[in-house]
């Protein structure tokens, strides 16, 4: 479907889905927001894509959420639209399909959020990271207070958060909030070499594991393992495990299907 925010582009079973709201350094505003639930909707349904691959239009991944609308929204306005948010980044961060944030400039408030809701961060060396709502007299609303702590630690995320801090993406990379900072003009290249080596294996097993993370994560360690040990037998009733462990006798490079 045609979006006026969005564009999508997919090769070699990756979708590069881009925020292109340049003018405005891609800032979340609704339609923003509706157009990446609907997008991530399609590529979640689409057959032909393994990994999805997130990025920003110009300099900025997102500066944040749209101060111009949020701006003047009373206290039931301003929750129905921090839920909206938090629901499309829920969705992305539950895809079975692996999502790599590309951060090529500014990621800020929601910015920091979309990012941190995908399962892997790969920065351009001019990134900048930050929840600063603070600084506009509100806390962070698309889940910032619960995902940046699960990934720095709540010592650093309380400092980030109180202080409003802006941080250069070595320091993310630092404190654990990016997997990796690579030169600007080669943040795509690395991006898509990460999707395709992730592309390049049985992707039911790369799903299965995903969602063995990201519920364990979430629960205690016991209830954990067995989440992994159900989903760990259920790669048994796959054609790719059999193809798999009989390439890997076989010596020669198994041909996965994805079934």
């Amino acid at each position: 479907m045609p979006y006026e925010f969005i564009k999508i582009d997919k090769s070699e079973r990756v979708a590069i889905l881009k925020l292109n709201r340049p003018k405005a350094l891609n800032a979340l505003n609704t339609q923003v927001l509706k157009e990446l639930d609907l997008a991530i909707d399609q590529l979640d349904k689409d057959e032909s894509v393994d990994v999805i691959i997130i990025t920003g239009e110009g300099k900025a991944f997102v500066a944040g959420a749209d101060i111009t609308e949020m701006k003047d929204l009373n206290a039931e306005e301003g929750r129905r639209f921090g839920n909206f948010g938090q629901k499309v980044f829920r969705k992305i961060e539950k895809m079975e399909k692996p999502v790599i944030a590309a951060v090529n400039g500014f990621a800020l408030g929601g910015g920091c959020e979309l990012a941190m809701c995908c399962d892997m961060r790969i920065a351009s060396e001019k990134a900048k990271f930050g929840q600063p709502e603070v600084g506009l007299g509100i806390v962070p609303g698309f889940s910032g207070t619960q995902r940046l702590p699960r990934l720095v630690g709540i010592g650093k995320a309380k400092e980030l958060i109180f202080t409003g801090d802006i941080i250069k993406a070595e320091e993310a990379e630092k404190i654990g909030l990016v997997n990796k900072v690579v030169a600007h003009e080669e943040l795509m290249n690395e991006a898509m070499d990460l999707a395709k080596r992730i592309v390049k294996n049985a992707q039911k097993a790369v799903r299965y594991a995903n969602i063995a993370i990201n519920r364990g994560i979430e629960t205690d360690i016991e209830t954990g393992i067995e989440i992994e040990a159900d989903l760990f037998g259920l790669c048994f009733a796959t054609k790719d495990q059999k193809e798999g462990m009989t390439a890997f006798v076989e010596k020669r490079k198994a041909e996965f299907k994805g079934e």
